[in-house]
């Protein structure tokens, strides 16, 4: 997939890019596995915000993905789909009871290519096995971390996990943040890097494709009135803040830890800061 560069003909494509949508087969999703998504723009249960400067955005349906292939499937697929809620690409597959499912799309993955899963997979891309069958080195994504729940990390576009050891019933992953992690081998995981790995690489380019996809503008604390936020204001003067920076509550907000899930620690062989530690 390559990056789609636009002529500066006007101020907004000066330096625009987009995705390269030619590997797309169709651009109608399959109507039964598609429900109509509703925008909470931020707000949790309750109604308040959790997430800031979310709101707005193009009307979108979400794709109802199946992240725990069931073993024995052996499907065909037969389009790939553009996925308007995450970086990835769909696969549609048509399994041997003639049941349509959506899957993610790995890289190189083609229509009319079948993809299995169980213990009897053959070793290609797209293929779903569980990690007690992956030969030590491969390259995975869409890892289950609790056997039987389904693809839980490793599944935004061009991300991909390597298989470095099995010790006993647990295999390390590297993760790619660099997290050397344990996984029960009885956990599955799919063959291949998730595909549209140049999808980091586009530029937005200007305000009004944000605001398209939800996201509102953000003001930052330095230009705002100081009983407005913590880092706000000032004689105009140089924008220094005189303290560590936080958020409009009083938070801090870069170094500050705020992992609340202590009790997978043990799971981690090697933490991801780890190579900063060393460079420090």
């Amino acid at each position: 997939m390559a990056v789609k560069a636009y002529k500066p003909t006007t101020p907004g494509l000066r330096g625009m890019t987009s995705q390269d949508f030619s590997a797309i087969t169709t651009k109608k999703p399959l109507k039964s596995l598609t429900v109509i998504k509703k925008k909470h723009s931020g707000r949790n249960n309750m109604g308040r915000i959790t997430t800031r400067h979310r709101g707005g955005g193009n009307r979108s349906f979400y794709r109802i993905m199946n992240f725990n292939l069931a073993a024995g499937t052996t499907a065909t697929i037969e389009h790939i789909e553009y996925d308007p809620n995450r970086s990835a690409r769909i696969a549609r597959i048509l399994d041997q009871n003639n049941q349509y499912h959506y899957i993610l799309a790995s890289q190189g993955m083609k229509v009319g290519q079948t993809i299995t899963s169980g213990e009897e997979a053959p070793i290609e891309a797209g293929n779903r096995l569980a990690l007690k069958n992956i030969p030590v080195g491969s390259v995975i994504h869409a890892v289950e971390l609790q056997p039987g729940r389904g693809a839980q990390i490793v599944r935004s576009a061009g991300a991909s996990a390597q298989l470095m050891a099995k010790e006993g019933d647990y295999a390390q992953l590297r993760l790619p943040s660099g997290e050397v992690r344990k996984v029960h081998i009885e956990c599955t995981a799919s063959l291949g890097v998730v595909g549209n790995e140049q999808h980091q690489n586009v530029k937005i380019g200007k305000a009004g494709r944000s605001r398209r996809m939800g996201r509102r503008p953000t003001v930052r604390g330095v230009v705002m009135n100081a009983v407005d936020h913590p880092h706000g204001g000032g004689d105009g003067g140089r924008h220094r803040m005189a303290r560590a920076p936080v958020t409009p509550w009083g938070q801090k907000t870069l170094g500050f830890k705020t992992r609340r899930r202590k009790s997978t620690n043990k799971f981690i062989v090697r933490s991801r800061h780890a190579a900063k530690r060393k460079k420090g």
